[in-house]
């Protein structure tokens, strides 16, 4: 890619360094996420148990920067409905500002979550005119305003309409100003893969960051391509930045072409949910940590990326430990 122009801006080192020790942003859908379990009925009673917990994979991130002590804004449509107050509490005690989001009047989205043997979940949504996707281009520019070190976006939000399309467009006014990172986050049950894969190079045209996980690029890129070669393809569209986390295999990173992986630390696994939404966060927050975001990742060296990677794959594997996405706090790691 071509260097970025220098600024003609004679405190623009200053303008820099305070770009990146400003919040990051997250941008996306609250999900609430039902995990079935044996009913508390009498027996013969045809029913089904729920522990509903709050979820999503946008909202997942944001909390689990916030309890990383890193400064994060969440910007969502939020429903007043139960599922609503739910996600705002949850949100808020984790140290997520919500002074940026949205009171919306249509329903939360719901997953219901069948987790199997080896902790990998199943879900069917409700998602339908749910509250998530109705952003309109006002909304968004009211919520993006202020200062930003990084706006993370991704998951459903991003391609679901109406609102996401709105989203595509404020991602190139952001990244003016901020570092971009996209987790396009596959949800094949909801969205054909194919819209992903038309939506792609769009994606990384606009990010700095792409993060996706091996299902994730099963779906996007023909069987059989390498790592190598698919971050190959998205930095030809524009991001600098590619990752892939593989589960228990770690995580593979290719920056402008020079490749990086990392393992993954032994963890005995209740569930996967919300792993890739927490690596993510970790690794975000060990960026914002080193001073490197706020811009086209020019201050990116391997030894930030790599101290990056591992923390991330820390946050990852205390989430799989535990039930749902619960991330740890900064003094549990």
């Amino acid at each position: 890619m071509p260097a970025p122009a220098p600024s003609a801006d004679p405190g623009g080192a200053a303008s820099a360094s305070a770009s990146a020790s400003a919040p990051v942003a997250v941008l996306g859908e609250c999900v609430a996420d039902a995990f079935v379990r044996p009913p508390a009925t009498d027996a013969g009673t045809p029913a089904i148990g729920l522990d509903v917990l709050p979820g999503g994979g946008p909202a997942n991130t944001a909390v689990a920067l916030a309890r990383l002590a890193t400064p994060t804004r969440f910007l969502g449509r939020i429903s007043g409905d139960v599922f609503g107050r739910l996600f705002r509490d949850h949100l808020a005690e984790s140290g997520v500002d919500l002074s940026s989001t949205v009171g919306a009047h249509e329903p939360s989205t719901l997953a219901v979550a069948d987790v199997d043997d080896e902790g990998r979940a199943d879900y069917s949504f409700h998602a339908e005119n749910t509250a998530d996707f109705q952003w309109t281009p006002q909304e968004l520019a009211a919520a993006a305003d202020g200062p930003l070190s990084c706006l993370h976006t991704g998951s459903l939000a991003l391609v679901r309409p109406p609102g996401g399309p709105a989203i595509e467009e404020l991602l190139a006014g952001v990244r003016q100003r901020a570092t971009v990172s996209v987790d396009p986050n596959v949800r094949p049950l909801l969205v054909e893969p194919a819209a992903y894969r038309g939506a792609l190079p769009r994606w990384c045209a606009a990010a700095d960051i792409l993060r996706l996980s091996d299902d994730d690029l099963a779906h996007l890129v023909p069987e059989g391509t390498s790592l190598e070669e698919a971050a190959g393809t998205f930095h030809e569209h524009g991001a600098r930045l590619v990752v892939v986390t593989l589960g228990a295999d770690g995580v593979f990173a290719s920056l402008d072409g020079e490749h990086l992986r990392v393992p993954a630390p032994p963890v005995t696994v209740v569930d996967s949910v919300g792993a890739g939404d927490s690596f993510m966060a970790g690794f975000l927050h060990s960026l914002h940590e080193a001073g490197v975001l706020g811009g086209r990742l020019d201050a990116l060296g391997p030894e930030h990326l790599a101290a990056a990677l591992h923390f991330g794959i820390r946050v990852a594997a205390a989430v799989c430990a535990v039930r749902g996405a619960n991330p740890p706090w900064a003094g549990e790691l």
